[in-house]
Parts: C-alpha cells; sequence; structure tokens
C-alpha cells in the first residue's frame, strides 16, 4: 500500500461486504457528474457493497465538499486521499490492496462521470452466482453527452470465445461496466501502474493468457459519459499504448495474422489524423460492429 493515501474520515475496520465498487476521482471531474455517479452506486438494488472512492490528486473544493458529505451520510462510502496524481492504475491498485482485508467476492469498477444504472450489481453479482467458471464479467452500455442525453450506444462480443477472438484487434469490455471475482487479484494480478492509459487493455490480454473466463452481458447496465473532447482525448501517448497493446495480444495469445497486424497498423495511422476524421471513423466502427455482433 502506499503511504501517499489517507483516509478522509472513517477507514475499513469494522466492515464487511460482499462487493467492493472502486472508483477514481480526479481534478479535471464535474462536481455534478460525481454525485451522479456516486448516488447511482448508493441507490442499487444489491445491498452487500461498499464504494472505495479515491482522490487521485488534488480536488477542487466543491468535489471534495460532496464527498466529506456524502461519506458521512452512509456507511457504505469510504473515500481515500491522495496528494499527488498517480493515474487510475495506482487508484485501482491501491483499492484492491486495501480492501483485500474485507474478503470481498468481487470488484466492480465505476468511473466518476457515469452512471450504472439501479440493477447493475444486483445483475452482474446474480451471474457469477449462476456461472462459477467466469471471473471477469462486462456488459454493455448507453452512451450520453455532457447533459445527460443518450448519443449512442456500444455492444460487444459476448461469449468468451467471441472476446479471444475480438482482443487482437480491439478491447472486448467496455472496462467501467466490469466486475471481477476478487480471486483474480488474490492471485496476484494487478493494473500496470507504469500506464497512464490503456491498463484495461493490457489487463484483459494478461488475464485471457492465464486461462480466466470472460463474458459480457447483452444488457446496458451503464451509462457512458462521451463529452465533446473525447476524439482529442486520445493523443499520441494513448495512440501508441493502444498499438502496443494489440501487439501484446497477437504475441501472448498467438493471433499474428496478416488481418490483425493491418488493422493495428491502420488504427495506429488514424489515431493521429485531425478529430473530425476521428469522430467519423468511430461512428463506422461503431456501426461495422454493431453489425458484426449479434445479441
Amino acid at each position: 500500500m502506499n503511504n501517499q493515501f489517507e483516509y478522509l474520515g472513517k477507514s475499513l475496520q469494522g466492515k464487511c461486504c460482499q462487493a467492493v465498487v472502486a472508483m477514481a476521482v480526479y481534478q479535471e471531474d464535474r462536481v455534478e457528474w460525481v454525485k451522479q455517479a456516486v448516488d447511482s452506486i448508493l441507490e442499487q438494488t444489491f445491498r452487500d457493497f461498499l464504494l472505495f472512492v479515491v482522490v487521485d490528486g488534488p480536488l477542487p473544493s466543491p468535489i471534495l465538499s460532496f464527498l466529506q458529505a456524502a461519506e458521512q451520510q452512509t456507511e457504505q462510502l469510504v473515500v481515500l486521499i491522495g496528494t499527488e496524481n498517480l493515474g487510475l492504475s495506482s487508484c485501482m491498485n491501491e483499492v484492491i490492496e486495501r480492501c483485500a482485508v474485507l474478503s470481498p467476492k468481487y470488484l466492480f469498477r465505476m468511473d466518476a462521470d457515469d452512471i450504472s444504472e439501479v440493477k447493475r450489481l444486483e445483475k452482474q453479482v446474480s451471474f457469477f452466482e449462476r456461472h462459477p467458471h467466469v471471473s471477469v464479467l462486462g456488459t454493455s452500455l448507453v452512451e450520453i453527452n455532457e447533459a445527460g442525453v443518450e448519443v449512442g450506444g456500444r455492444k460487444l462480443p459476448l461469449s468468451h470465445q467471441e472476446i479471444f477472438d475480438f482482443l487482437p484487434k480491439r478491447c472486448s469490455m467496455n472496462h467501467p461496466t466490469v466486475a471481477f471475482r476478487y480471486s483474480v487479484f488474490e492471485h496476484g494480478f494487478r493494473y500496470r501502474k507504469e500506464l497512464k492509459n490503456t491498463q484495461d487493455y493490457f489487463l484483459w490480454i494478461e488475464l485471457m493468457q492465464a486461462g480466466y473466463i470472460f463474458e459480457n452481458l447483452s444488457e446496458r447496465l451503464l451509462k457512458f459519459r462521451r463529452v465533446n473532447d473525447f476524439y482529442k482525448r486520445r493523443g499520441f501517448d494513448k495512440s501508441i499504448n493502444e498499438f502496443k497493446a494489440r501487439w501484446f495480444a497477437m504475441n501472448k495469445l498467438k493471433r499474428y495474422s496478416l488481418s490483425n497486424i493491418l488493422y493495428a497498423v491502420s488504427v495506429l495511422a488514424l489515431r493521429i489524423m485531425p478529430a473530425k476524421v476521428v469522430k467519423l471513423a468511430y461512428k463506422l466502427d461503431r456501426f461495422i460492429l454493431d453489425k458484426l455482433v449479434k445479441h
């Protein structure tokens, strides 16, 4: 555990839960979105959970004040404060390390600008209970804009084999929707802390290689915030990391092919083009994916 983190108020002492929901908040988040994200978890129909929020560096006072007040109002929220911005990987690994003492069965991901449907946790836990061989479970999602208006959707392959087949070309899990069996982390797996982006893509590949079983639910159980600069945020570093992840997948999963190589190179070239071109390509990709993936 990193000693640069300290609890805002209460600690984990005396707590026990079946599921942990892990969320990171940083200075670019908006207080109204953070409130919607937190409320969407605290209002879940499944109740045996702890929402663990990590503050990733300095925060605007409205967000910090909201988190402080919310933590005082419920026993299901714990807030951890970080003195500097370390990135999502370090925040998630900190949750994993600290919450191990609770002996939870599941870890859920959640982002601070998204909204979980009220039965999300219930449905994913229920699926895990009925399918003990599955260790990583995602869902489809609805895309919303800054005003909360639906602007699209994203569905991904459902079965383990389909997810495996897709991995060398694209990240086959919607990261904010994913739930894990905690045993995955008890076996030593973690997010790569040196990565500021694409950390989920690399983790899927490592877990797939290790033999863990993946599934996606067809239900859209999360509203994903697609903000105005969505097509500009990727940047050159993230484009390079995505290319490395695709190459890593081909290597680790023994999936070298001309098709996979050409796809990786073409996407890298696309990422450095103007935002308008990227936006058009993104819409085309969603259309093609909808045609390829049969739910």
